[in-house]
């Protein structure tokens, strides 16, 4: 395999799976807080959409079609961990299932938070003049990695189902309810 391929392919799981970064993990666990584990297939397809998001800025900030203001996407990324676990609730609550606004949002979503990678992403791209094989393994990298935090949260969630009966809903607000907390924390932080 190409030794570029792999640099951008590890770069895109480093990036999801970033323990110091952890407004992504925050946001995928919180994205998924709201599905079982039989639910998998929907919840590959809301990251699936979160990734395709994210390339697309990615893109962009390559081809240098957006210039993006750190501050503001810093910013924005823990409001759309907070907007997810206020939908997560209010879901709950009125217990019906939106899942095409879940997919619209997690692929806007991913546009921000693609924003919040661009500039460093545009960085190491240098002037390379083709964008195509770095953005796609950064994003198989990306895409494994997310898979693999849902695959050990639902695996969790399951493992904690076997022990105790926790109700999906129950376990959507503990989730949610821990997933806005840390995020108006990050938002207090940086503003």
């Amino acid at each position: 395999m190409d030794s570029q391929f792999i640099v951008y392919l590890r770069l895109g799981f480093q990036h999801i799976s970033d323990i110091q970064g952890y407004d992504h993990i925050l946001f995928i666990v919180t994205l998924c807080a709201i599905y079982s584990y039989q639910e998998w297939k929907k919840v590959a397809i809301l990251v699936t959409a979160f990734t395709i998001g994210h390339s697309v800025t990615l893109a962009m900030a390559a081809l240098k079609i957006i210039i993006v203001n750190a501050y503001l996407v810093e910013l924005l990324i823990p409001i759309t961990i907070l907007t997810t676990a206020i939908l997560n609730i209010a879901q709950v609550r009125k217990q019906n299932s939106r899942p095409y606004l879940s997919y619209i949002l997690a692929l806007c979503f991913g546009f921000i938070h693609g924003m919040g990678f661009s500039n460093f992403f545009v960085a190491i791209m240098g002037d390379s003049m083709s964008i195509v094989g770095p953005l796609f393994a950064f994003n198989i990298g990306l895409e494994v990695g997310q898979l693999l935090i849902v695959c050990l949260f639902l695996g969790f969630y399951w493992g904690i189902s076997k022990l105790w009966v926790v109700p999906q809903k129950y376990w959507t607000w503990v989730c949610s309810g821990l997933g806005a907390v840390l995020a108006l924390n990050m938002i207090i932080e940086r503003i």
